[in-house]
């Protein structure tokens, strides 16, 4: 359980995210995956982003968050979200992230922050911040739909699926779930076999064009989720997600 690095002899690393039953990520695990992508050697060419399990990434442990009394672990997850989602962006080599079933909360930073998504058929992408009472990574929404989309399925929490992503480019590749990683393994072995000081610089490149400081528009909007805690109405949002659940 955890984040596992395999670094393959082309160059290709393969980190795979596997937090049962959901992939909703504690503390520790979003430091955790900070830390691996940023751990790229010189060898490495391309990272390829993946997860264990029925969905790719289920955003925060929202019961970590619930058990916790005062604001340490908000604060602790938040700084780790950042810091996970920055590291993605700002990894030397292109991040491909392979998606299956829910891409949701803090799964859409690390997708949106991605240089390549590839996805499997029944994947899907979303953000339920408003109804847990917290706010953060329409920023990485931006980059995956289209900005009036983005902001109906911020205010609602529905979820686009990888078939429309497709449509708008933001998804470059839809695939039967049983062969999303080799799809994902194939786009890689692709950029690997590229001159890797090009790639690099490409990557470099890509980034200082950016329209959006993507770092600090997510740090922006995460002010907002301190503000709605301090009201008292995140926790009353947090307790009656996890009396669903029971």
């Amino acid at each position: 359980m955890g984040t596992r690095i395999e670094r393959r002899d082309d160059g290709i690393v393969v980190l795979t995210v596997d937090h049962p039953p959901v992939n909703a990520l504690p503390v520790r695990g979003w430091y955790e995956l900070a830390e691996a992508l940023g751990g790229t050697a010189p060898e490495d060419r391309v990272v390829v982003l993946r997860a264990e399990g029925r969905g790719f990434n289920a955003g925060v442990d929202i019961k970590e968050l619930a058990a916790d009394t005062g604001h340490q672990k908000l604060v602790a997850v938040n700084d780790g979200c950042y810091r996970a989602f920055k590291a993605v962006y700002e990894c030397p080599v292109p991040v491909i992230s392979a998606v299956q079933g829910f891409c949701v909360g803090g799964g859409i930073g690390l997708v949106g922050n991605s240089d390549v998504i590839v996805a499997a058929e029944d994947a899907t992408f979303g953000l339920p911040e408003v109804d847990r009472g917290a706010l953060g990574a329409a920023t990485h929404l931006s980059r995956l739909v289209p900005q009036h989309m983005m902001r109906a399925m911020f205010y609602t929490g529905t979820t686009a699926t990888a078939a429309q992503l497709h449509g708008f480019g933001s998804v470059h590749q839809v695939v039967p779930n049983d062969g999303l990683r080799e799809a994902a393994m194939n786009l890689a072995a692709d950029i690997a076999a590229k001159d890797p000081l090009v790639i690099r610089k490409a990557k470099a490149a890509l980034n200082g064009i950016d329209p959006v400081d993507v770092n600090r528009s997510y740090r922006y909007e995460q002010g907002f989720t301190f503000e709605l805690n301090l009201t008292g109405v995140s926790d009353s949002a947090r307790a009656e997600f996890i009396r669903g659940e029971a």
